[in-house]
């Protein structure tokens, strides 16, 4: 509708905008919806990219942790939470769910191996473990608990920076098989829910086939024998097995042994 306002000489409404105008207002009103919803995205995309990974360093020695903190953030990597003890790693990884966890092995209460099993059972995060010993034993533990990689002391960048890049990189590997598999099987849940849908239906239509052959013998069966006609056949088959309710199929196999030459071949009732 035309916006419209009263002449102030004659009284008549008289367009405030064109349809025109009007088109064109909108238009323009479109346009920017639209530069604003791109930059908005844009934005986002941003904050994504320049968004840091995060961190919980877990190591009892204080002084080995904060030189370990300072050579995280140094790294462009957000330390959200420092644990003493194994325990007190697990309760911030919980917490936080950062994006990676640095895990020393022997630490008090709770040793990281066994918090490093409990935060890989709970898929959390991906855990690197840190240690001054490089026996293969230890190393076999630690991979056992769900380790994705270890760093020997003393820390360095050179190793360590690695070492939690092909972690991350594991954990959304298999968190990504996981989501896939996890796809498939609800697809295949549904696949096997259709199927059981399908053989349901052609087993009914079977049912319903095999019950219209008995119907049409009985009802050409009536009309040869009790001089009904097809139509009179069918109703009384049909009127009988309602009031009487008894199947249809078996109404029919009652007739045609009753009035038939030989007795039907006995199928079970579906």
């Amino acid at each position: 509708m035309t916006a419209t306002r009263n002449s102030a000489n004659s009284g008549e409404a008289t367009p405030v905008l064109s349809e025109e105008e009007l088109k064109a207002v909108a238009a323009q009103a479109a346009q920017g919806r639209s530069a604003t919803e791109a930059a908005d995205s844009q934005v986002a995309k941003t904050d994504d990219a320049d968004r840091k990974p995060t961190v919980v360093v877990a190591e009892d020695e204080s002084v080995n942790r904060m030189d370990l903190v300072a050579m995280l953030e140094d790294n462009g990597y957000e330390v959200v939470g420092q644990a003493a003890n194994g325990e007190e790693a697990v309760e911030l990884t919980r917490k936080h769910r950062p994006n990676v966890v640095c895990m020393d092995v022997k630490m008090p209460r709770m040793d990281g191996i066994t918090a490093a099993g409990t935060i890989c059972d709970e898929n959390i995060a991906p855990v690197v473990m840190l240690t001054a010993y490089s026996q293969t034993d230890l190393v076999k533990q630690a991979t056992g608990a769900g380790a994705m990689a270890y760093v020997t002391k003393p820390y360095e960048e050179s190793k360590l920076l690695p070492a939690l890049q092909v972690a991350m990189g594991r954990f959304a590997e298999i968190n990504d098989l996981l989501d896939s598999v996890e796809r498939s099987e609800t697809k295949l849940k549904e696949t096997r829910g259709e199927l059981k849908e399908l053989e349901d239906k052609l087993k009914k239509a079977e049912d319903t086939l095999e019950e219209r052959k008995f119907v049409d013998r009985a009802k050409g069966l009536l009309m040869d024998k009790a001089d009904f006609s097809e139509q009179g056949a069918f109703r009384w088959i049909q009127k009988t097995s309602m009031d009487q309710r008894i199947p249809k199929k078996r109404l029919a196999m009652a007739i045609i042994a009753k009035y038939g030459d030989q007795k039907p071949e006995e199928t079970d009732e579906r």
